[in-house]
C-alpha cells in the first residue's frame, strides 16, 4: 500500500476528479474520506452517495452560508447512477456547480466502467469527465501484510462500541486470517473481528470461523462473515467438544455420557451421529 499512499497525499492536495476502482469492501469509501481529510476542504462537509438511489436534485442543492461549496462528494458505485444523473453530473460538471459551486467529486466502482461504457450502461462522456486520475485500489488478499494492523483496529473499534476489554489474539489466530483469501476484503475482516468480540472468547469464537474461513471462496457474494453463523458454528464445535471430553473421561461408555451431559440416550446417540463419532464406544 506505500504507492497508493504516496497516491493519496497527492490527491488530497489537488483539485483533480478522482475514480477510485476496487473490489467491495476493499476500502473506497474510507479512501475517499481520507483524501477529503487530507485536504484543503478537511473542515467542510465530506456527503457520501450511493448511486443507486441518487436523484439529479440531489447534485443541485444551494449551499447554505457556503458550506457546500468547497465540500466533498462521494459517488459510491457510479455504474448504478440512472440515465438522468448521468446527463446532470456531466452538465453539473462541466459547469462546474455541483452541489451549488466547485464541490469536489469523487467516484468510485466495483466494476469495469469501460465495460460499462462499451455496453452503453454509462456515459462516454461523463465517464472521462470523472475520471482525471483513476486509482486501483488492491483487494486484501494482495496486501496480506496489513491484516495484523486491520485486525488490531477491529477489535479495538469493536471493543469499544461493545464496551468490552480488547480480545488478546493468538500468533495462530493471526495466521489464519493471512492465509484466508478474504473475498468480502475489509467488510468481511470486520465481521470477524466483530465476532471475536462479541463472543468474548477466542477459542470459542475460531472454533466456529475457523469453518467459516476454511470454506472455498469461490461461491462467495462478498456479505462477510454473519454473526449469527459464526456463532451457530462455534457453539457446534464447543458442544463437540464436550461431548469428546466427557466420553473421554467415562472410556466412551455412552450410557454413562449421556447422564452426565444431562441428555437421553438417544439423543447422545443422534449428536455422535452428528459429529461422525456413531460408530465409537461401548454401549
Amino acid at each position: 500500500m506505500g504507492p497508493v499512499e504516496a497516491v493519496i497525499r497527492e490527491l488530497a492536495q489537488s483539485e483533480v476528479p478522482v475514480l477510485l476502482l476496487a473490489e467491495r469492501g476493499a476500502g473506497k469509501h474510507t479512501t475517499a474520506r481520507r483524501i477529503h481529510e487530507m485536504s484543503r476542504r478537511s473542515a467542510q462537509p465530506f456527503c457520501r452517495f450511493h448511486c443507486a438511489t441518487l436523484k439529479p436534485e440531489d447534485l443541485m442543492v444551494e449551499p447554505q452560508n457556503g458550506d457546500m461549496a468547497a465540500g466533498t462528494i462521494f459517488l459510491d458505485e457510479l455504474a448504478d447512477l440512472s440515465t438522468s444523473c448521468q446527463v446532470q453530473l456531466r452538465d453539473a460538471l462541466l459547469q462546474e456547480t455541483v452541489r451549488g459551486n466547485l464541490a469536489r467529486v469523487i467516484c468510485a466502482s466495483a466494476r469495469d466502467l469501460e465495460v460499462e461504457v462499451a455496453a452503453g450502461r454509462l456515459r462516454e462522456d461523463l465517464y472521462y469527465r470523472i475520471s482525471g486520475v483513476c486509482l486501483r485500489l488492491p483487494p486484501l488478499r494482495q496486501r496480506k501484510e496489513d491484516i495484523p494492523q486491520f485486525v488490531r483496529y477491529f477489535l479495538e473499534r469493536y471493543a469499544r462500541e461493545f464496551h468490552r476489554a480488547v480480545p488478546q489474539v493468538s500468533a495462530e489466530t493471526l495466521r489464519l486470517f493471512q492465509e484466508y483469501s478474504w473475498p468480502g476484503n475489509l467488510h468481511e475482516l470486520a465481521d470477524a473481528a466483530r465476532v471475536l468480540v462479541a463472543l468474548g472468547d477466542e477459542q470459542l469464537a475460531m472454533g466456529g470461523l475457523r469453518a467459516l474461513l476454511h470454506k472455498p471462496p469461490a461461491n462467495s457474494n462478498g456479505n462477510g462473515i454473519s454473526l449469527k453463523a459464526a456463532s451457530r458454528a462455534a457453539s457446534h464445535e464447543a458442544e463437540k467438544e464436550l461431548i469428546l471430553n466427557v466420553l473421554t473421561r467415562t472410556r466412551w461408555n455412552r450410557r454413562r455420557a449421556a447422564q452426565e451431559l444431562q441428555i437421553s440416550y438417544k439423543a447422545l446417540l443422534y449428536k455422535l451421529k452428528q459429529i461422525g463419532y456413531e460408530g465409537y464406544g461401548a454401549s
